[in-house]
């Protein structure tokens, strides 16, 4: 399947949050597709250094003010944040299946697994109380105080546009800090959508930014004096120069890389329930997520042969297609290259002598012939 690089009627430009406000963004863009269909729906505007220098100056200049409010004050906005997530609950879901793929039902459970760290954040008049232990020696006292750190920005990855933004910029802002979100271009719009919440709830303007942007973008944050803390989530390698790049300008970095989860089948395991456990994770977010389940170890070859019988129909009788579809139960990958990647995969294995029971490649999708 090709991918169509034509954009479709409704292509919009998606640039930057900055202070307040949309900004279009003054350099080069690259598109973003449907992966249902396979149209260019968006041209993602990629930030230059000078556009993450505005962002990060605009974070710099609302610290003081946004360090300085009431806990009580700040958990207020948080709880203001949480109502309008709910109110358009639906609204955030079908932008992340647009731009991811995800069916309808995976978009609103990251939603709201994002939306648990935001009611945690309502909390924290109590989560930041110090300590004081008095005598902790002869004529000595000891405190222990939370204090606001600064300028934190997060790299977030495709796969949860939503969840693992919400891992990082409730708690940041809660606690009195200023927030650079730089979301992946594959589906930048969920992170524009709560710039524009956050401000509604009456978070101060520049407290929270959002630049879209690659590889450039984000060296940009790991080398600005100005940032004082790096959140990254994706892949090991990445991970890694994240974390080498980010410490070496003496930044707090919290970088973490791409997990793998393993199971191991006993064969005395309830195999209905085993087999439910790999449908829901290699095929729920179309296996985007880390934990996917990519090996499967069965212990003994009738468990083995008993595993392989139970899961093949249910992998036949998947209903795949646009996660728009409230009856599909996995949407396409993000991207044409992912999909191709994923077809050598399985080529791979044919050529070391794999039994293929169940064949996806050349599969289409009446009305989406041109997805992924």
């Amino acid at each position: 399947m090709s991918t169509q690089l034509s954009p479709s009627p409704a292509c919009v430009h998606i640039g930057h949050y900055i202070g307040g406000r949309h900004q279009a963004g003054k350099g080069s863009t690259v598109p973003s597709f449907n992966p249902a269909s396979g149209e260019v729906i968006g041209a993602v505007a990629l930030a230059d250094v000078h556009e993450v220098d505005v962002a990060v100056q605009s974070a710099l200049v609302a610290f003081p003010a946004w360090s300085q409010t009431p806990p009580l004050k700040r958990a207020r906005v948080m709880f203001r944040f949480k109502e309008l997530l709910e109110r358009d609950m639906d609204k955030l879901a079908a932008t992340i299946t647009r731009e991811h793929g995800k069916v309808l039902s995976d978009a609103k459970g990251e939603l709201m697994r994002g939306l648990e760290v935001v009611e945690y954040a309502c909390g924290i008049p109590e989560l930041l109380k110090g300590d004081h232990t008095e005598q902790v020696a002869n004529g000595i006292d000891a405190w222990t105080m939370r204090q606001a750190l600064g300028v934190c920005a997060g790299i977030t990855p495709f796969n949860f546009p939503a969840m693992v933004p919400m891992w990082m910029f409730p708690m940041a802002i809660a606690c009195g800090n200023t927030f650079v979100l730089k979301p992946s271009e594959r589906d930048p719009s969920t992170a524009l959508l709560f710039a524009a919440l956050l401000t509604e709830a009456g978070l101060p303007d520049g407290v929270f930014n959002v630049v879209q942007g690659d590889k450039a973008a984000v060296d940009a944050l790991l080398d600005h004096q100005d940032v004082r803390a790096i959140s990254f989530v994706g892949s090991t390698p990445i991970a890694e120069y994240v974390y080498a790049r980010g410490t070496s300008q003496g930044k707090r970095v919290q970088a973490l890389g791409g997990a793998k989860n393993h199971m191991i089948v006993m064969p005395d395991a309830d195999m209905d329930k085993t087999v439910d456990a790999l449908i829901g994770a290699g095929y729920g977010a179309a296996g985007e997520r880390c934990m996917a389940i990519s090996v499967a170890v069965a212990v003994g070859e009738a468990t083995a042969n008993t595993l392989v019988k139970k899961l093949a129909p249910k992998v036949r009788a998947l209903r795949i297609g646009d996660g728009m579809d409230d009856t599909i139960e996995m949407g396409p990958v993000v991207t044409s290259q992912h999909r191709d990647k994923i077809t050598s995969y399985i080529d791979d294995g044919e050529a070391v002598g794999a039994e293929l029971v169940v064949d996806g490649r050349g599969h289409r999708v009446t009305g989406c012939e041109k997805g992924f």
